[in-house]
């Protein structure tokens, strides 16, 4: 029997079989949980894990103020940032070349497993805060790069849920699109692209939603609010993963003899 389309469930969404609505709706899920998990982070470990951007300009702060513990601390979570994104080109395109249809879940169903040693193992890292939490926040950078690149490779660098900052620059262009004034004489019609700016604006929404959220849910239950989060993204990738189980082809193909 053939599978449904991606559209109609949620646990099909990161099939290989995409489209632009099933894009959007996977990116809107995976925004509120980067939101979620980022502010979470924050109240847990006291750092943000999605902000390259900040993490290069206390590299510069710290060099010049002769910090050069806190220089390798934040070069070492840019890199675990890097890390997830490589992680996860490598998987879709060794998924893609066997024409697996959990290409693009496997990244999630790996970001699954980490969210539940994070959010399983918080009393540890609350025990143990000198020898944890530095490893936590390696392990929360290479978690949100992971996820931004799997939605980025999914949907051809149109949509990203952990790049904030260039999603409230393209809401600024549209928006000024939107109000500028076309006089007839003018050769060319400025028009904004709203498809464009619904998209970012709901992708926004999603990631501020799961950072209230997040940030509530560790205030008051701490490290195992990130559970809920990995059940989320276990449904997501759920459907692919299964799929190719079935079919025996999870594993490597055996090397012959």
């Amino acid at each position: 029997m053939p599978s449904p389309r991606p559209s109609s469930h949620p646990h099909w969404w990161t099939d290989v079989h995409r489209s632009p609505v099933v894009n959007l709706r996977l990116g809107i899920c995976l925004s509120f949980i980067a939101g979620a998990t980022n502010a979470g982070g924050f109240l847990a470990i006291g750092h943000y894990t999605s902000h390259m951007t900040g993490l290069l300009s206390a590299v510069a702060d710290h060099l010049v103020l002769g910090q050069f513990a806190l220089v390798a601390a934040s070069l070492a979570a840019i890199a675990a940032f890097v890390g997830g994104a490589m992680t996860t080109a490598l998987m879709v395109n060794w998924g893609q070349r066997r024409q697996l249809r959990s290409a693009f879940a496997r990244p999630l169903a790996l970001e699954t497993s980490l969210l539940l040693v994070f959010g399983l193992f918080g009393a540890a890292i609350n025990l143990h805060a000198e020898l944890f939490a530095p490893l936590t926040v390696l392990l929360l950078c290479y978690i949100m790069g992971l996820q931004n690149a799997v939605i980025t490779k999914v949907s051809n660098a149109e949509i990203r849920t952990t790049h904030v900052t260039g999603l409230v620059t393209d809401i600024g262009i549209e928006l000024g699109k939107l109000l500028y004034f076309n006089r007839s004489p003018a050769p060319a019609k400025v028009v904004a692209n709203r498809r464009k700016l619904r998209i970012h604006l709901s992708l926004i929404a999603a990631f501020f939603a799961g950072g209230v959220l997040g940030a509530l849910g560790f205030k008051f239950w701490g490290y195992i609010t990130t559970v809920p989060l990995a059940v989320l993204l276990g449904l997501l990738v759920s459907g692919p993963l299964l799929y190719d189980l079935r079919h025996g082809r999870l594993a490597p193909p055996a090397t012959p003899g």
